[in-house]
This record gives structure tokens, sequence and C-alpha cells, in this order.
């Protein structure tokens, strides 16, 4: 794989993963995104709050600076939110937006540069699989946790169980797409 289809395919798993964090998130009452399962687990909203700090530090002028700013503080992203829904998501936004703009800053050429995560040298492409693997961790957390404080039916956002045979006669010999779009993706 070449550079540039590695760089494709970076954009499209992180839009992959934002597509399942929606649409667990969507289903979750204010209630629900801030309820945590059992003592000492993360709710939806605080796992939420942890990836946009994360992104914020890590993507903000990544090329350029530490991935660990300054101003970021780690620990009170475990804390409950104590804002509202909209202020919570535009946070999350804000990080995401900052990861998806970083991502627009590589191409073929960028991925053996160097950057730094306190203190750590790594090239873009240690740092971005970093990201990607933290981001899915975080993404599965996201969706288990809603499915175990959500009080109601749920709209499955991978095949649903029981779901295989018909998927696979639905898309027999196409790689179709396994997020919660449902859409096929692009031809090679």
């Amino acid at each position: 794989m070449d550079g540039d289809a590695w760089t494709e395919a970076v954009r499209g798993s992180a839009a992959s993963y934002r597509r399942m964090i929606d649409g667990a998130v969507a289903q979750l009452s204010d209630a629900e995104l801030r309820a945590r399962p059992r003592p000492g687990m993360n709710s939806v909203a605080v796992i939420l709050r942890h990836l946009a700090g994360n992104l914020l530090s890590r993507w903000t002028d990544f090329l350029t600076t530490d991935g660990e700013k300054p101003d970021r503080h780690r620990e009170q992203e475990f804390l409950d939110w104590e804002g509202d829904r909209a202020s919570l998501l535009a946070r999350f936004d804000a990080g995401w937006n900052a990861l998806v703009n970083a991502l627009q800053e590589i191409d073929a050429t960028t991925w053996d540069r160097p950057v730094f995560i306190r203190g750590e040298r790594l090239t873009v492409a240690d740092a971005t699989l970093r990201a990607l693997t933290h981001i899915g961790y975080h993404a599965g957390q996201i969706v288990l946790v809603a499915r175990l404080v959500h009080d109601g039916p749920w709209h499955w956002l991978t095949i649903p169980p029981g779901g295989g045979a018909p998927h696979d006669r639905h898309s027999a010999g196409a790689a179709a797409s396994r997020d919660a779009t449902g859409e096929q993706p692009a031809a090679p």
C-alpha cells in the first residue's frame, strides 16, 4: 500500500469510529449520557470528555509541538461532566476537528516525520496508529457503556445478532461497511 492509500485508510478508519460514537450517543438521553453503569466505571460523557482532551492536546499543532500540551489536565477529564450535553458535544467536536484537520496535513511524504508526545519521539505514522488504537478502544467503551445504561430498544451500529446471513446475502462479493451508516465503501 502506498503512502497516499494509507493516508486515506487512516482517514476512513477515523470517520468510521466517529460514526459509531455518534450512533451510540444519539440513542442516549441526557441522564443516560451521564450515567455510570457501576461505581468506578466511566460514563459516556466522561469518555467523550477524555477523548476531547486527548484529541485537542495531541492533534493541535501536532507537527510542531509536543502532543501533551501544558494546559491539558488529564485527570480532570475523568470527573463527572458538569456542563450540558451541547457543551460536551461541542468540546468533543473541537477535539475531533483537531484530529480531522491534522489528518488533512498528512500525506505520503509525512509519515516518517518525527513528532513528540510527552517528550517521546515518534513518527507521524506511529503517533497516528497510537491515536487510532486509543480512539477505537474508547469507541468500544462508549458503545458498551451506552448499551448498559440505555433503557429502551437499541439501534445496532454493526451487523445485529442473527443478521449475519442476511447481511452476507445482501453484500455477497462486496466489502460492505460494518459501521453505523450501512453504506458501501467506494470501490478501490
